[in-house]
């Protein structure tokens, strides 16, 4: 019976690990490119079905031409042309209000205009002075998406949406 028993353990673990790895895992913030939204060691919660983001969205991916996993937002999608103008972000030759961003952490650096190929995103950190993002590896594949965040889970004061 003892036998059986740990079998049955056995399978719950093992079940509970492939329903991790399908559906949604943790993830914690390792440096402050997504300051002030999310700050070094938060932890939030990414939704592994949802692989399909929307402008706004964060996302976590492998990094193009790495296996390096990173967490950036979501500002253009493919199809779409961004540049950045004196630290402002243009969508389509529209301004983009980012309530997200610290305008005091965003340089005024120039970039673009490109186009972002259609089946990928154009994602970059809320704090654009110390981000590594799509300005330095260019857009991400939508095949390199590994899921949306949908939640913070730590530190307890701030468990919520991000």
């Amino acid at each position: 019976m003892k036998a059986r028993g740990w079998l049955v353990a056995a399978a719950v673990v093992v079940a509970l690990i492939g329903v991790h790895q399908l559906l949604a895992e943790p993830f914690r913030i390792p440096s402050g490119s997504m300051l002030p939204t999310l700050t070094p060691g938060d932890q939030v919660l990414v939704d592994k079905l949802d692989r399909e983001p929307r402008r706004g969205d964060l996302i976590v991916f492998r990094r193009p031409r790495s296996d390096e996993i990173m967490l950036k937002r979501v500002v253009a999608l493919g199809g779409d042309t961004v540049a950045i103008q004196d630290g402002a972000l243009y969508v389509d030759g529209r301004r983009r209000r980012e309530r997200y961003a610290d305008p005091r952490a965003i340089d005024s650096v120039y970039f673009g205009p490109v186009r972002v190929p259609r089946g990928s995103v154009f994602a970059l950190g809320d704090n654009r002075a110390d981000s590594i993002d799509s300005r330095t590896f260019g857009p991400v594949p939508s095949s390199r998406v590994i899921g949306r965040v949908v939640a913070r889970l730590w530190p307890p004061d701030r468990v919520g949406g991000v």
